[in-house]
């Protein structure tokens, strides 16, 4: 009777339907609360008068540095990734409630820092278990539905403050209550990881340093690429509800530009695996790239809602597309070493991401109108991510002539 109800339970857990939904859902609060959440958010605890553009700038900068401290110990710890995904999941619950727990700058500073930290371990961690066990049960399809909880995990929060932002409701309490709700989110992907398959992530057969050089050659432009778009995607996702803002005063309208992104994330990586059966990954990045660079391009060039909304759905359509077939195509070329890879690339897109209020803010310094230094910083953005197209494509050409030789 024990092994028949073990055996049915290891077959249910090792089902590509549970490992796919519970990494969809675990993206969707790692990256959707613990990354995002603030960028909807902001606006309100401005209205509540708890933050400025300064004090903003100072959380959104502490979670980018916190994202890439996390990126960069994620390949050394010694740990599986079931056991990071978990430990990320429920650190991410607590510190977002901590947030609504304490009205101090500084204190809102390391909880968002640590948020980041988080973020980065539950990413590599879902991406490096989910992608193992999908391509071992031959449903490697199914990637796309995983990489679409980041997606929903934007649109979620961005709906959930556009409903729970009520006169009256402080922007503390909205903290608290979004992490309730992750709590109850984060529940799948903790019971499925427990019970599902168990793997580190990397499933070494020899020892990572003696295969380094031979995969680090195959992954180095990769990894640039992926720390340029960080750069490039960070700035439009980071103000256009603030442009929004500007434009129409209205929470009922400016508040569904963070909901269009993350509604336009979800959808893409679905339909993206569906068109990765005609074209392969490398051509689907270098596509992306492109769209997003127009995406970045049209509000320095055109301000309006629609401008705003179409900058929305090109950004939001191609984020989540070029992170997923991005984690994809390393994860292939570095073989047995997914782990420490997948940590490499979300690093680097760290950095990127980090580096994006960092060149805005040093264009202010040259010009005293802030509108002005964010336009010359989007249009920087998008002549970086055709630049990484343009190699890509390169480099898509140089492999296929060596392959036919």
């Amino acid at each position: 009777m024990f092994s028949i109800r073990s055996a049915l339970t290891e077959r249910a857990s090792a089902s590509p339907v549970a490992i796919s939904a519970a990494g969809m859902i675990s993206l969707a609060v790692a990256m959707g609360v613990g990354r995002f959440a603030f960028t909807p958010l902001f606006p309100l605890m401005v209205r509540d008068g708890l933050l400025t553009s300064d004090t903003g700038a100072l959380l959104a900068t502490s979670n980018y540095l916190g994202y890439l401290v996390g990126a960069t110990l994620a390949a050394r710890l010694r740990m599986g990734a079931t056991s990071l995904l978990r430990l990320g999941l429920i650190g991410i619950v607590l510190v977002t409630a901590a947030v609504g727990w304490t009205s101090s700058v500084l204190a809102w500073a390391l909880l968002r820092f640590l948020a980041g930290v988080l973020s980065a371990w539950s990413l590599v961690a879902t991406t490096a278990w989910t992608l193992a066990w999908l391509g071992r049960l031959g449903r490697a399809n199914l990637a796309g539905t995983v990489f679409a909880g980041v997606g929903v995990g934007i649109a979620g929060a961005g709906v959930f403050c556009l409903i729970a932002a009520r006169p009256g409701v402080p922007a503390e309490r909205l903290w608290v209550e979004l992490a309730v709700l992750a709590c109850a989110a984060a529940l799948l992907p903790l019971i499925v990881s427990r019970i599902g398959p168990q793997t580190s992530g990397n499933d070494h057969s020899v020892d990572i340093h003696t295969t380094e050089d031979a995969w680090r050659s195959r992954t180095t432009g990769l990894v640039v690429c992926y720390s340029i778009f960080g750069f490039g995607y960070i700035l439009p996702a980071t103000y256009l509800p603030a442009l929004a803002r500007q434009l129409v005063d209205d929470p009922r309208v400016f508040g569904w530009a963070w909901p269009i992104f993350g509604i336009a994330a979800a959808l893409s990586t679905v339909i993206t695996s569906w068109g990765l059966q005609r074209f392969s990954r490398v051509q689907v990045w270098t596509a992306s790239s492109v769209l997003m660079a127009a995406g970045v391009l049209l509000p320095t060039l055109w301000r309006s809602i629609i401008s705003i909304v179409v900058a929305a759905l090109l950004v939001g359509g191609t984020f989540m597309v070029i992170t997923m077939v991005g984690m994809q195509e390393a994860r292939a070329r570095a073989e047995d070493n997914a782990t420490v890879i997948l940590a490499k690339m979300t690093a680097g897109f760290a950095f990127g991401q980090l580096a994006g209020p960092v060149v805005s803010a040093a264009l202010g310094r040259i010009t005293a109108d802030a509108s002005f230094a964010l336009n010359y910083a989007m249009l920087l953005a998008a002549a970086s991510l055709i630049a990484s197209a343009m190699y890509l494509s390169y480099e898509n050409r140089e492999r296929n002539r060596i392959k036919e030789h």
